[in-house]
């Protein structure tokens, strides 16, 4: 097997517990009030999203629009941050400002889901500002923009594989050549896409003998958090906080 990747990013006792969009259960995803709340159920890591606005502010949001989650409208990126700054969350709370969460939360690593293109830049020069490279893990569908996240940000960055490195890890858990990036501390993967099963016991090994972590999303039942992580996932991805909370402190490995 080979040594496991090391970043200062994954260094904690036992599987991580990663609140998605700090428990997204509750309806206030991606809010202080939600992140708060998990840091006061123990949580030290945190699953978020970023956009950017029109004058690049990086902003802690999933949509690419406000509409569905706020009662603001419009695109991200088409709107300056003094707009996107009025919306609010289920009616109450404000759209966050990355920057503002690296500051209030200075205990918690982040693992941000880069959403568009022009979020990157900003990103990577934030966490330049606040020398933050050892809180940040960085995913994308986009493979490419992984990839120049790398580019740009070199080994201080961890990142997560994008779609096409997972296809290629797939493909080696089956005895098939694929290439594969040698860059990536995890493997962020979903247990099946498009009715296809990816993470199961063969896909675990062969992530672990490359070194590679496996972090899955979004589980949100107990029997399944359970079955996880009795194939040996490192991680999980959770809107039920509690409950994924509960698991790991019934299974003794709750830190």
């Amino acid at each position: 097997m080979t040594e496991p990747v090391r970043h200062p990013y994954l260094d904690h006792p036992g599987p991580l517990a990663l609140a998605h969009r700090g428990g997204a259960a509750d309806g206030l995803e991606n809010t202080v009030a939600a992140f708060r709340r998990a840091v006061g159920l123990g949580y030290r890591y945190i699953e978020t999203d970023v956009h950017a606005t029109a004058d690049g502010r990086l902003v802690a949001f999933h949509d690419a629009t406000l509409d569905r989650v706020t009662d603001g409208h419009g695109r991200i990126a088409e709107l300056p941050w003094d707009d996107v700054r009025h919306a609010r969350v289920a009616g109450r709370e404000p759209v966050p400002l990355f920057e503002e969460l690296l500051e209030t939360f200075p205990d918690v690593r982040w693992n941000v889901d880069v959403k568009a293109e022009p979020a990157l830049a900003p990103l990577l020069a934030l966490i330049e500002r606040t020398r933050a490279w050892d809180r940040v893990c960085v995913g994308s569908f986009s493979e490419s923009r992984v990839a120049r996240a790398r580019t740009l940000a070199g080994p201080r960055l961890a990142t997560s594989y994008g779609t096409a490195g997972i296809a290629g890890l797939r493909l080696r858990s089956y005895g098939m050549p694929a290439p594969l990036n040698r860059s990536a501390v995890c493997a962020q993967v979903p247990v099946a896409q498009y009715g296809v099963r990816v993470v199961d016991r063969r896909f675990v090994r062969a992530a672990h003998a490359r070194g590679l972590q496996v972090h899955v999303w979004t589980v949100n039942e107990e029997s399944e958090m359970r079955r996880l992580f009795a194939l040996g996932v490192d991680g999980i991805v959770s809107d039920h906080i509690e409950t994924l909370r509960d698991v790991l402190k019934d299974l003794g490995t709750w830190a």
